[in-house]
């Protein structure tokens, strides 16, 4: 198994360069990060992507449209709705995987649903970082981090709006990318959500309550288990236990 992961690219359906690790062997795995975030941050600084190899997977961790490595256009038309779900399914079909596994933190998580919504068959799904309110309702989520980047450099410090925009800053983020990318989220409905009848991890922070409840995500999915792992929605990805209880529901 590689030590460290590699970095691979290809181009998505619309010309667009993104950028994709991967670390181990064995059954596929992919994991999305979490808005204003980039593989590094969310899987593989933290350990979770090491762990999860460590049990006989492969790992694969894209860096999001507007993100990391990837590209970053500032034009609104690179952002139609949905615009990460059809990059993700794009991946996908470009490494032609057939039985793989499927999640993702916050946006990620989210958009690993809108996925299966949208035909993509995993074995199992997690959702971390995400409640019921935070799939029915993006606008909600959409407006605080609208509000984040017009107003940069404005925020009350130790606020919540500080704090995300000292987090962009720590992942050399692009402004001028993630505000078009906003307007690019879908609201999931209930009747779509039931019907993700794959086995679904949802996973969260005890402390962590941006999205509303994940547990209840978790009721209203068919085959739906919560788990909670100790911090908020900032730290919960720098706790090992992510990691590791990703890594025990996939290995189950």
């Amino acid at each position: 198994m590689a030590s460290s992961p590699i970095r691979h690219s290809f181009a998505a359906p619309d010309g667009a360069e993104l950028v994709w690790y991967e670390l181990g062997e064995g059954r596929p795995v992919l994991l999305l990060h979490g808005l204003f975030s980039d593989a590094e941050t969310n899987w593989i600084r933290f350990g979770h992507a090491a762990e999860i190899a460590r049990r006989g997977f492969r790992v694969i961790t894209p860096d999001l449209r507007a993100h990391g490595r990837s590209a970053k256009p500032h034009d609104q038309s690179s952002y139609p709705p949905d615009i990460l779900a059809y990059d993700g399914l794009a991946l996908i079909r470009h490494l032609g995987l057939k039985d793989y596994d499927l999640g993702g933190y916050s946006l990620g998580g989210r958009t690993s649903a809108r996925m299966v919504i949208m035909g993509a068959a995993p074995r199992r799904l997690i959702v971390s970082g995400m409640g019921l309110r935070g799939m029915l309702n993006t606008g909600r989520r959409a407006e605080h981090f609208g509000r984040i980047l017009t107003g940069l450099g404005t925020h009350e410090r130790g606020s919540p709006e500080w704090l995300a925009e000292a987090f962009l800053k720590t992942t050399k983020g692009d402004p001028e990318a993630l505000l078009p990318l906003l307007a690019s989220f879908v609201d999931s409905t209930e009747a779509e959500l039931r019907g993700i009848t794959v086995p679904t991890l949802v996973l969260s922070g005890i402390d962590d309550q941006d999205n509303g409840p994940a547990g209840e995500l978790a009721d209203l999915l068919p085959d739906g288990r919560f788990v909670e792992v100790p911090g908020n929605h900032m730290s919960a990805v720098t706790k090992a236990e992510l990691g590791r209880e990703i890594g025990i529901f996939l290995a189950a």
